[in-house]
């Protein structure tokens, strides 16, 4: 058993308030055709603090490896389970997820933090971090399940920044204020 780490992080430039509800909106673009469906589970906002919590259910259909579906008898859908909170005060979305799917052979456990810059009010850091586990008593093949798991993580989160990009552009010219005529 072992464990391999991944992250990056991305400034996006954009009007940062709009941040949280395109976030809820990340799966639905034509770069991320992977995800087939997103279910929202629960949605709750604490009366206390404000903070909406949603819990979703994310269907994903992805190219797998014949070696990997041999090992599981898997078809290449998987099931994610996605846990986002959306703090109004401090303007922060942090998501985490973790598979459903072979869940007793790998562990991925994902948080994305959406945060305002400090210094740049019109930009917002996503900080994104992974961990990876495959539980075999082969350690060759934990790590070569861990090897292709970041890869397609790392593939995953290519696309899903031109994606989050294109969410981002439609909603600015969506909401950007009708141009004065003199």
């Amino acid at each position: 058993m072992s464990l391999q780490v991944t992250g990056s992080s991305i400034r996006y430039v954009h009007l940062s308030r709009r941040l949280p509800g395109n976030c809820a909106n990340r799966w639905q673009n034509s770069s991320c055709d992977h995800v087939v469906a997103v279910d929202t589970l629960n949605r709750e906002v604490d009366p206390k603090t404000g903070v909406l919590r949603t819990e979703r259910l994310i269907t994903c259909k992805q190219k797998v490896p014949s070696w990997v579906l041999s090992l599981t008898g898997g078809n290449g859908v998987s099931y994610v389970r996605e846990i986002s909170e959306v703090d109004p005060k401090s303007k922060t979305v942090v998501l985490k997820s973790v598979n459903l799917t072979c869940a007793n052979l790998l562990r991925i456990n994902e948080t994305c933090t959406y945060t305002p810059s400090s210094t740049t009010p019109q930009e917002t850091l996503f900080q994104s971090s992974s961990k990876i586990r495959a539980f075999t008593y082969i350690e060759r093949l934990s790590n070569k399940i861990e090897d292709w798991s970041a890869d397609t993580i790392l593939s995953n989160a290519k696309r899903g920044k031109e994606g989050f990009d294109s969410v981002l552009a439609i909603a600015e010219t969506l909401f950007r204020p009708p141009e004065m005529s003199s």
